[in-house]
């Protein structure tokens, strides 16, 4: 199922990969949240986005639920780190300049997709895409790593990326970031710290991970290689082309643009309200 839904006659490609610091990730996932709609209606092809995020921690809807949440935001204040709430699965995840997060966007205007199909749809495309490169992983949770999932991907138990899903008016964005250089365990250090001051050793309902930054890795640490974003832009790019005709687009339509003016309005609704016991 997974290779046949990636096989489309068309991709668009959006790539947000070089747009800097001043690229807001209440405005990533806005726009992924706009392009679902448009796919989902049959307006737009399937896409493929990608984004880089300086500085910025991804938190789920369970990290604003910490009981001390203002203490573990100013841990990510100290290390000069924005953070946004996302509206997809999951939990804190690190996005900096070493790591480059892709979307696949598909529709379920024909036929309905399965949790499964897309987690598996973005495992086999990174397969696709890293193999060329000398790099082998497996997917599993890895439990002690940040945001840990069904679908992370690791080398010698060493998660280098992890995936989560936004469905949205018959649209499904599936995401993946993965850690291209840099230090896996610095950022680890850093969400043990967030949840540690977070919690301050209370117990609560959720089981938040303890995380062993020994289990978090780079593509660069584990291959012992470096790779550019540049490099890894041009894979992505390489591995759509063997699956369907790539067309790049430099902009949203003009109805995409509509719809992300209301999401992105959204984001920073929904933040203000998740945040607001976290503000300084």
């Amino acid at each position: 199922m997974s290779v046949s839904l990636l096989e489309q006659p068309i991709w668009r490609v959006i790539d947000q990969s070089t747009l800097g610091a001043g690229f807001d990730g209440r405005q990533s996932f806005a726009t992924d949240d706009a392009i679902c709609q448009s796919a989902g209606a049959g307006e737009s092809p399937c896409t493929a986005r990608l984004w880089v995020h300086h500085k910025t921690v991804m938190l789920g809807i369970q990290d604003t639920k910490l009981p001390h949440l203002r203490e573990g935001l100013d841990v990510l204040r100290q290390h000069d780190f924005h953070f946004i709430v996302r509206n997809s699965g999951g939990l804190a995840v690190v996005l900096d300049e070493g790591v480059l997060n892709l979307s696949l966007i598909f529709s379920e205007k024909d036929h309905l997709l399965t949790i499964d199909d897309g987690f598996q749809a973005m495992v086999d495309f990174i397969q696709t895409m890293l193999t060329p490169l000398g790099i082998m992983f497996e997917y599993g949770e890895i439990t002690r790593s940040y945001c840990p999932g069904r679908y992370d991907l690791s080398c010698g138990g060493r998660k280098f990326a992890g995936i989560s899903q936004r469905r949205l008016r018959q649209g499904v964005a599936v995401q993946i970031y993965l850690c291209v250089s840099g230090s896996g365990s610095g950022r680890a250090r850093m969400i043990r710290e967030f949840y540690r001051h977070g919690l301050q050793g209370e117990h609560t309902a959720f089981v938040y991970p303890d995380i062993d930054p020994n289990v978090m890795a780079s593509l660069e640490e584990i291959g012992k290689k470096s790779y550019t974003m540049a490099e890894m832009g041009h894979a992505v790019l390489t591995t759509l082309q063997s699956f369907g005709q790539v067309h790049m687009a430099s902009s949203l339509s003009p109805e995409e643009t509509r719809y992300f003016g209301q999401y992105y309005e959204r984001m920073i609704r929904r933040n203000q309200k998740l945040l607001e016991t976290g503000a300084p």
